[in-house]
């Protein structure tokens, strides 16, 4: 089912009543869960790659045991041997990071990359709703971030929508091209092992310490990377041409050797965050401003994991 494209300001700014009629077509979303097997106490395959183990209880030892669960205090305590047993955490935190700085407030068909940003968080937070997952994560700009802790229920999707359309609270961060950069460095401390992770942004001025910090998150969480882009950025138009919106207007005059080095440098900018994608064991989906947003998930969720 297609979903209908915002129009007038709602293509501008998100609206909390767009983000909410989401919840129907969210429906049709799976959220994919991990495809990697790991062994988990010798007794069973488990699907669920980097679950967290909780404990449970502890029992006298028996034959067969892993020794490596082996309660040591217990055991000093009473001169007989004892085991630790494990409860298996099946909840999984989906954590969402959007990008709402400048260059993510502009768009030529479609709507703003913010808002078709805002419109895939809200679908996958829906999505986590039916599926029992507790739903958080973080919004940044070069103004500001605001961070959201996992929580399960519905009004925790709607607080997360409300955090959507909200203005940003003005936060200690640097308001240059280290924002992004900072938001993503911020990810694996929140992100407990086995959380699934989606970061919607156009990654432009994605630097070292941004690359570093998706290498980091892959290692104990699934992540998906969802490149925003408006068609503009990846093919130019022959001639001069004048773009308005949200008080800005550009102007641009182009020959076809600038067509050919416009769209070649998009074209590197993808390739390469393909690659960390592929390197860090991520999955990697682009989403244009005219795009069905629902489709673009749908697509990311089949992909599977290197």
């Amino acid at each position: 089912m297609a979903i209908p494209a915002p129009c007038g300001e709602h293509a501008i700014r998100p609206s909390l009543d767009d983000l909410i009629r989401l919840s129907h077509p969210a429906a049709g979303l799976s959220l994919a869960r991990p495809t990697v097997r790991a062994l988990q106490s010798g007794q069973y395959l488990s699907a669920f790659k980097g679950r967290g183990m909780e404990f449970d209880e502890t029992r006298p030892y028996a034959q067969g045991d892993d020794v490596r669960h082996l309660d040591w205090r217990v055991t000093a305590r009473t001169g007989k041997p004892h085991t630790k047993l494990f409860r298996e955490e099946r909840e999984r935190p989906v954590l969402l990071s959007v990008d709402y700085r400048a260059s993510m407030r502009f768009a030529t068909r479609g709507m703003f990359k913010s808002v078709m940003a805002a419109r895939l968080a809200a679908l996958v937070a829906w999505s986590a709703l039916r599926h029992g997952d507790r739903i958080g994560g973080q919004i940044f700009s070069e103004a500001g971030r605001r961070e959201l802790r996992p929580e399960h229920g519905q009004r925790a999707v709607l607080r997360w929508l409300e955090a959507l359309v909200s203005p940003l609270p003005a936060t200690a961060g640097r308001g240059d091209g280290a924002a992004l950069d900072e938001a993503l460095t911020r990810l694996p401390r929140h992100a407990r092992p086995g959380s699934l992770v989606f970061v919607f942004s156009d990654f432009r001025q994605l630097g070292a310490a941004g690359e570093a910090a998706l290498n980091r998150l892959a290692r104990h969480c699934d992540g998906v990377l969802v490149m925003v882009y408006d068609p503009l950025e990846h093919t130019l138009p022959l001639g001069r041409h004048r773009y308005a919106g949200d008080g800005r207007e550009l102007t641009l005059d182009a020959d076809r050797r600038t067509l050919a080095e416009h769209g070649r440098r998009f074209l590197d900018r993808r390739r390469a965050l393909e690659d960390l994608a592929r390197r860090s064991g991520l999955r990697f989906a682009t989403c244009a401003t005219s795009d069905d947003p629902l489709l673009v998930l749908q697509k990311s969720g089949r992909s599977r994991r290197r």
